[in-house]
C-alpha cells in the first residue's frame, strides 16, 4: 500500500531514509492520545456537518478496533509508515475504507501531534503530581514521628547546631510542595486544546475548535495557531520541573546514602530497598538512594537536549521537533519510578534516634548559644562574645569533652561574668527548643509546621 502522505513526492523512499525519518518506534507510545484526539476531531467534524452520523460512527467503531489490537500486541507497526498517526490511519482506512480517508479532513499531523503530545503530558503532569503528594504525605508521617528526635544540623556538612530529625524531614517536604505547586501551575498554563490549527494558519473549513477542546478535557483552544504548531513550551516545563523534583530526591539522596553508612548509623534501608554485594558477603548498599542521585543527570541532559533543539528553529513547524519526545518519554519513566521507590524506601527504613543523639556530643553545637548567652545575660557585645566563646572551645578540646559536657568552673576560667545559668544554656535539647522563632527547629515549632503542612495536603487532595 502506498503511503498515505506521498503527495509532491513521487519516488519510493530509501529504506534508509525509512530508518532515518521514522519516529514510530518511539511516539507508538502516544497510541491512546491520537486515538482520543481523533474521535474528538471526528465528532467535531460530524457536528459540523462535514462528517455524517454513520462515518463517525464507522470511525468510532474502527477506533476501538485499533486500541484493542495494539493493547492486545496485534497491531502490524511498518517503519515505512513514520509515525503512529499515519499507522493508525493507515490501519483505520484498511478496516473500514474510504470514510477512514475523510478523518484527515481540517487537521495536519502538526496539529495533531501537538494535540497527542500535549495531551501526554498533561496526564503525566497530573501523575508526578499526584506521586509528588504521596511522598510529602510519608516525610510527614517521618516527621511526626521524630519532632523530638536530636540529630546535628550541618553547614558545610560539619556539626553546626541541633535539629530535630522531624525538622529536618520537613525541609524536603517544603521542597517537595514547591515540585507539586509547579505541576500544578504547568497544567493550568497549558492546558489549551491545539487541534484545528492544522499546518500553521489554520483551516478553511467550518470548524468548532472549542467542541474539541471541551471534549478533550481543555480549558480552551489555543488562540494562535502559528505559535501552537511551533510550540514546546509544555514539554520543556515537565522537563524542567522533573529536573527540579530530582534535584530534591538527589539531595535526599544523598543524605541517605551518608546516613546509611557505618560513620552515621543514623538510618538503615529495609532489605527490600537494599543490595548485597557481589564479593563481599557483609554488604548492604543502598543501591536505592544511590540510583536515584545518578538519574538526576540524565534528566537534566533530556531538558538541555530540547531547549537546544528548539533555540533556533524559525516558525513554525521543522522535523527537528520530532527530537522533542524520547527525553520527555524518558524523563516522564525516571520520575515516576522514582517517586514510587524513594516513597516506599523511606517508608520502611529504621531511625536510629540513639546515634542520632549520640552525634549531637560532637562538634560543640551550643557554641552558638554560649555567645548569645553572654551577649544577652553579660552584656557583652556579640563578637567580643563570639571571641570569649572560640576560646572556650579550644579549651574544650584541650579537656577531650564536648562544650555542653563542661563544668561551670571551666567555663568561669575563661570569663568570669559567666553564671550558674549558662549551663541551661548549654544543654543540647535546651537549645534546640530555644529556636522556637518561626519555621525554627524547636520542637514546638516543628509541630506548627508539620499542622501547617498536614493542613495544606488535606485541603489541596481535596
Amino acid at each position: 500500500m502506498a503511503k498515505l502522505a506521498s503527495g509532491r513526492v513521487t519516488e519510493k523512499s530509501s529504506q534508509l531514509l525509512d530508518e532515518f525519518n521514522a519516529s514510530l518506534m518511539f511516539d507508538k507510545k502516544l497510541y491512546a492520545e491520537d486515538i482520543e484526539g481523533s474521535i474528538a476531531h471526528a465528532s467535531m467534524l460530524a457536528n459540523q456537518g462535514i462528517l455524517t452520523s454513520d462515518e463517525l460512527t464507522q470511525i468510532i467503531d474502527g477506533m476501538a478496533e485499533i486500541k484493542v489490537e495494539i493493547e492486545n500486541e496485534k497491531f502490524v507497526f511498518d517503519i515505512s509508515d513514520e509515525d503512529i498517526h499515519m499507522a493508525i490511519e493507515k490501519r483505520l482506512t484498511e478496516i473500514i475504507g474510504d470514510t477512514g480517508k475523510k478523518l484527515h479532513t481540517a487537521r495536519s499531523r502538526n496539529d495533531q501531534v501537538a494535540l497527542d503530545f500535549r495531551m501526554y503530558v498533561q496526564k503525566n503532569s497530573k501523575n508526578l503530581e499526584a506521586l509528588t503528594l504521596k511522598l510529602i504525605d510519608t516525610l510527614l508521617d517521618i516527621a511526626s514521628s521524630h519532632d523530638e528526635t536530636m540529630l546535628p544540623g550541618m553547614t558545610h556538612l560539619q556539626h553546626a547546631q541541633p535539629i530535630n530529625f522531624g525538622y529536618h524531614m520537613l525541609a524536603y517536604v517544603a521542597m517537595f510542595q514547591r515540585d507539586v505547586q509547579r505541576f500544578s501551575d504547568s497544567f493550568k498554563r497549558n492546558n489549551f486544546s491545539p487541534i484545528g490549527c492544522a499546518a500553521l494558519a489554520g483551516t478553511p473549513h467550518n470548524i468548532d475548535r472549542e467542541f474539541t477542546a471541551q471534549k478533550l478535557g481543555f480549558d480552551a483552544p489555543t488562540v494562535n495557531c502559528l505559535d501552537t504548531v511551533s510550540d514546546r513550551d509544555f514539554a520543556l516545563e515537565i522537563l524542567f520541573n522533573i529536573a527540579t523534583l530530582m534535584t530534591h530526591i538527589s539531595r535526599l539522596s544523598e543524605e541517605l546514602v551518608i546516613w546509611s553508612s557505618s560513620e552515621f548509623k543514623f538510618i538503615a534501608l529495609s532489605d527490600a530497598y537494599s543490595t548485597s554485594s557481589s564479593i563481599m558477603p557483609q554488604k548492604k548498599n543502598p543501591d536505592v538512594p544511590e540510583l536515584l542521585r545518578g538519574k538526576s543527570g540524565r534528566v537534566y541532559g533530556n531538558l538541555i537536549a530540547l531547549l537546544t533543539v528548539l533555540k533556533g528553529l524559525p516558525l513554525a513547524y521543522n522535523k527537528d521537533m520530532q527530537e522533542d519526545k524520547e527525553g520527555v518519554f524518558d524523563s516522564v519513566q525516571t520520575a515516576d519510578i522514582s517517586l514510587r521507590i524513594l516513597n516506599e524506601a523511606l517508608a520502611t527504613m529504621s531511625v536510629n534516634s540513639a546515634n542520632m543523639e549520640s552525634a549531637c556530643q560532637v562538634g560543640h553545637l551550643s557554641a552558638t548559644d554560649l555567645a548569645d548567652y553572654l551577649a544577652k545575660e553579660c552584656d557583652i557585645p556579640f563578637r567580643d562574645a563570639y571571641k570569649i566563646t572560640g576560646a572556650i572551645v579550644v579549651q574544650a578540646e584541650k579537656l577531650g569533652v564536648d562544650l555542653s559536657e563542661m563544668s561551670l568552673e571551666e567555663l568561669k576560667v575563661a570569663d568570669s561574668r559567666i553564671g550558674e545559668d549558662v549551663l541551661e544554656y548549654l544543654n543540647l535539647r535546651n537549645s534546640m527548643n530555644a529556636r522556637n522563632s518561626q519555621g525554627g527547629t524547636s520542637s514546638k515549632s516543628t509541630k506548627v509546621q508539620i499542622a501547617y503542612f498536614k493542613e495544606w495536603l488535606e485541603n489541596y487532595e481535596k
